[in-house]
């Protein structure tokens, strides 16, 4: 159940604060009754009616986690350990888009969205995964024109990725270095750099789409609007 003002926003139709003045001014119905309070809840099965046009049933629910270190990204863990729900209060089945590893923090979408999952993670649609990465010792262009090139690590092919260099520090011999990739193949980073003897020290993910975690701490989550929504559709089909 959810209050009747977020079921109309999150179809598109306007704003929370604008469905809110719909109902007290009698333009919505529910299941053929008007309503004008607030603090109706309504389920995907009730049919909704705003100015005479029917909502689409759904119970569709976006999130976009900053998720911390030391979790795990899945619904689950046998061994105990804290998942990414935990962060969430949702009374909905969430699944995590794509993984990160267990070390790895940075921003994971959740959603029961099977179709938008689909386009976000298909290797053909090439979505951007953006990550930050330090590592140990000091990538050469040789290296780096390698990752650029595409790299076969343990017999695995790994696409290519567009790689910069972010920072060096000499004193401590790590660099920084930024990877965007469109496949999502298990540890697909850490095997990479692993390719070119840098080992992985730290790794985050900056940015999915064109989606990041500006105002998020460590821990925190918010949904996507339905404007973001529509433009992660347009964004995967145009690829």
């Amino acid at each position: 159940m959810e209050r009747l003002q977020k079921v109309i926003a999150n179809a598109g139709i306007c704003s929370r604060r604008k469905a809110e003045e719909l109902i007290k001014t009698g333009h919505v119905t529910v299941n053929g009754e008007l309503v004008t309070q607030m603090g109706v809840t309504v389920k995907g099965t009730d049919s909704v009616i705003v100015d005479g046009v029917k909502l689409k049933n759904t119970n569709k629910e976006y999130i976009l986690l900053n998720k911390p270190r030391a979790v795990i990204t899945s619904t689950k863990d046998p061994e105990g350990r804290k998942t990414v729900m935990d962060y969430i209060d949702t009374d909905k089945r969430l699944y995590p888009v794509g993984r990160l590893d267990y070390d790895t923090t940075g921003l994971v979408l959740l959603t029961n969205d099977g179709e938008l999952m689909n386009l976000l993670t298909h290797p053909k649609n090439e979505v951007d995964k953006v990550y930050i990465a330090k590592v140990e010792g000091i990538a050469t262009k040789e290296e780096i024109r390698a990752l650029e090139k595409g790299i076969v690590v343990d017999k695995v092919h790994y696409g290519k990725a567009k790689v910069h260099m972010k920072k060096v520090d000499k004193k401590h011999n790590t660099c920084i270095l930024e990877l965007t990739i469109h496949e999502g193949k298990n540890h697909e980073i850490k095997n990479m750099l692993e390719g070119i003897r840098h080992p992985v020290i730290r790794l985050h993910r900056e940015r999915i789409a064109f989606l990041d975690c500006t105002g998020l701490n460590s821990g925190d989550y918010r949904e996507l609007s339905i404007h973001e929504v529509k433009k992660l559709y347009s964004y995967a089909n145009k690829k």
